[in-house]
């Protein structure tokens, strides 16, 4: 059974609305439908507080798997990077006035105490 469906079943139990829960806990009516739909996991305050309106307790369905801490997978659609592509193309096309005073800025930035000394010591004609 889903974190959505449990919360449902709890609130049902209760006797309570979507709408009376909603005013308990001071989450949205959106929101309280998109849990317990799961659309969305709800965040840690929103689980906190549908745990004290419903007296249950929702910690276990919300924790994750142990998983190797170097382990992690990385999937790409083809299609998903051509569209990145497409629109990092776009972004540079449209903004590179932008983006090209940021990157002279970082530049200066970064480049400072060399700048610095290169003009100190044109100024003393070393």
């Amino acid at each position: 059974m889903s974190l959505g469906e449990k919360i449902k079943e709890n609130r049902i139990r209760k006797g309570l609305t979507q709408s009376q829960l909603a005013d308990e806990t001071l989450i949205t009516l959106r929101t309280i439908q998109r849990i317990e739909k799961d659309e969305v996991k709800p965040s840690l305050h929103s689980l906190k507080e549908l745990s004290r309106a419903l007296e249950a307790d929702f910690s276990e369905t919300n924790s994750k798997p142990k998983e190797k801490p170097y382990e992690f997978n990385l999937n790409f659609k083809i299609t998903d990077m051509n569209q990145f592509i497409t629109d990092l193309k776009t972004l540079v096309k449209n903004h590179w006035k932008v983006l090209a005073i940021i990157i002279i800025a970082i530049w200066l930035v970064t480049s400072y105490t060399e700048i610095k000394a290169g003009i100190i010591d044109g100024w003393n004609g070393e």
